[in-house]
């Protein structure tokens, strides 16, 4: 569990390195801002694609295994991205980072999924998700350090050092373990037909349905915060990216003591307390003032969908256990579907000058998204 702590927590840092650059990027390659948020819309785009590849992959030459060579190739992507000089290559680089770093966090619950009893799972994949949290905390603030006075690719050495460390930890533990006997490999017609069964029942649907549609309300909203309030609230790069580690934080907030919220709340109360704080949380971020204020909803925020999405994550993981590892992936894949379109859709926002309300939009959106998951953790 702690090199797939380790690996996760490289893994998201490069997801959400690029949030806090957006303004600088587009200076420098002199495009707008929403044209430069490309570089995390094709991440969660080719991220969300290559899903439907590695969970074949991982159940046929075993998830920890598949694990580890996608961190190795994270590192090597990491490098290389570093050394773009227009904005299209940049784009392709990190296209070619979210194919890789699809393979680390989804295959890893799902091997969670399946080494540890649906009772203690939800606490399991809570800690799983701390690493993860720090992760993006850790990419939210040196991607805004970096671009204010390192220079942005820094920020992609940085990282692939972040790889590089745990893949060798994971090759080596791959050398003392024997390999796991390998099936026959399932073709691409098998592969897509195992999804195809998968769609056809109806709680797969309900929680892929969900799921996406949580990526585009908050993970859209999300890429854009650190714009926000450096526009809005007058806040530095770097400072809004410090800021935004306070939506992190309300993630360790959760995820230190799931098994506290669980006891009290149950799995309906996280899911109604998780809709209410980020609702309120994405309002107040859309139209308060002032720094505080700007902490206080990002905080919210921040616990506000971890609440959310723990509990998702549960139920992504019982929804099929006979193909877990298919399974997951498909509801890895719909989450970041569903984040590119929320960045589409928000870039356009952003070039209008109209984020404050697309933020708002969110909010609202969050209502009805919170209604919906109440009544499917209900049916279990």
């Amino acid at each position: 569990m702690q090199l797939l702590g380790l690996a996760g927590f490289a893994s998201m840092a490069s997801m959400r390195i690029g949030d806090p650059m957006l303004v600088v990027l587009g200076e420098e390659f002199q495009v707008s801002t929403g044209e430069a948020s490309g570089v995390v819309s094709v991440f969660a785009v080719v991220y969300g694609l290559m899903q439907l590849f590695y969970g074949p992959l991982g159940e046929r030459f075993g998830k920890l295994r598949v694990v580890s060579l996608a961190v190795a190739a994270c590192a090597l992507f990491s490098a290389i991205t570093a050394l773009s000089v227009n904005l299209p290559m940049l784009l392709v680089m990190r296209g070619f980072m979210g194919a890789a770093a699809a393979g680390i966090i989804p295959l890893s619950m799902a091997w969670v999924g399946d080494q540890v009893p649906y009772e203690r799972r939800q606490e399991t994949l809570a800690k799983l998700m701390s690493a993860t949290v720090i992760g993006m905390m850790s990419g939210l603030w040196f991607g805004g350090f970096a671009a204010d006075t390192l220079g942005w690719r820094s920020a992609f050495v940085l990282l692939a050092a972040m790889f590089a460390w745990p893949a060798l930890l994971l090759w080596r533990e791959r050398q003392k373990s024997p390999a796991p006997a390998s099936g026959q490999a399932p073709s691409i017609i098998d592969s897509f037909r195992l999804t195809g069964q998968l769609l056809v029942m109806p709680r797969v649907r309900w929680v892929l349905g969900v799921t996406a549609t949580e990526g585009a309300l908050v993970f859209g909203a999300l890429a854009f915060m650190p714009t926000h309030l450096h526009q809005q609230y007058g806040l530095s790069v770097v400072a809004a990216g410090s800021v935004m580690m306070l939506y992190g934080v309300g993630g360790l907030l959760y995820s230190q003591m799931a098994r506290r919220w669980l006891a009290w709340l149950g799995e309906r109360g996280l899911v109604r307390t998780g809709a209410v704080l980020v609702v309120v949380g994405l309002f107040v971020l859309a139209w308060g003032s002032g720094v505080w204020v700007g902490m206080l909803a990002c905080l919210m925020t921040g616990l506000g969908f971890y609440m959310l999405h723990n509990t998702l994550q549960v139920q992504a993981t019982q929804m099929a256990p006979a193909a877990r590892g298919s399974a997951v992936t498909l509801f890895a894949c719909s989450l970041f579907f569903g984040q590119s379109t929320g960045v589409l859709l928000m870039a356009q926002s952003v070039d209008m000058g109209w984020l404050a309300y697309a933020l708002t939009g969110a909010s609202v959106g969050v209502v009805v998204l919170g209604a919906v998951v109440f009544r499917l953790v209900g049916r279990h």
